[in-house]
């Protein structure tokens, strides 16, 4: 087990570290909120090409979710069969239907990683884990533009976070529509319409807000990579 955190640390965790100081370092004041987002930003367009990729690969599989639940009805007591039709479905319309889990299972140790880092970059003591090409600032400025202290609490970001969320959720409602989502899955996401926001509200006003100005900033990349989605579709 500890030879898999000695992997996690020098293969995510350092790496996301001396990034975040390196992107702080160029910001005015050593801006660490700046940091953040600047981070985020640069680790959103990396999985730009996967995550755009996965959703389609979704709203592909509700175009056919007619022809899906057909073939469940039809081969209701032959799951061998059924799950051949459904193969010979997926091929024939190019879809690969764990595509959509991908690019979570991708980022989800990333996420981690960015988590331990948001709390580190905090404190001083971790500055003996950069690499000699990144500077030293010295010193933490927790004021993000000057006002914002992300080193505690902030409800005012924890609200803003869970806003920004509905929106982000009413938007990929729409996206899906579009594309003929199932009945299950639609009133599914029509539940966590209301419910995720207002977790998102109670979670954020328990954690730092440089965590939740890390989560606003990747909700407002996911709303704007939608509406490229919807633009281009």
């Amino acid at each position: 087990m500890s030879s898999i955190f000695a992997f996690f640390k020098v293969i995510l965790y350092i790496p996301l570290f001396n990034a975040l100081v390196f992107l702080s370092n160029f910001m005015p004041s050593h801006d660490l909120g700046l940091g953040i987002i600047a981070l985020t930003v640069v680790i959103r367009f990396l999985f730009l090409p996967l995550s755009i990729k996965a959703q389609r690969s979704q709203r592909a599989l509700n175009v056919i979710n007619p022809h899906i639940q057909a073939i469940k009805e039809k081969h209701k007591h032959d799951q061998a069969a059924q799950g051949a039709a459904m193969m010979q479905l997926y091929k024939e319309h190019n879809i690969n239907p764990i595509a959509g889990c991908l690019p979570l299972l991708v980022q989800l140790p990333i996420l981690i990683a960015l988590y331990q880092v948001f709390i580190a970059g905090l404190d001083p003591q971790s500055f003996s884990l950069l690499y000699p090409f990144v500077q030293n600032p010295g010193s933490i400025n927790p004021l993000f533009l000057g006002f914002i202290n992300i080193s505690g609490r902030n409800i005012f970001l924890a609200v803003l976070a869970g806003v920004l969320q509905f929106f982000q959720a009413k938007q990929s409602m729409t996206y899906m529509k579009a594309g003929g989502a199932n009945p299950q899955m639609a009133a599914l996401n029509t539940q966590m319409l209301y419910f995720f926001p207002v977790m998102i509200v109670i979670i954020g006003w328990n954690l730092q807000a440089g965590l939740i100005l890390y989560w606003i900033t990747t909700t407002l990349f996911s709303i704007g990579e939608q509406f490229y989605l919807q633009r281009s579709k």
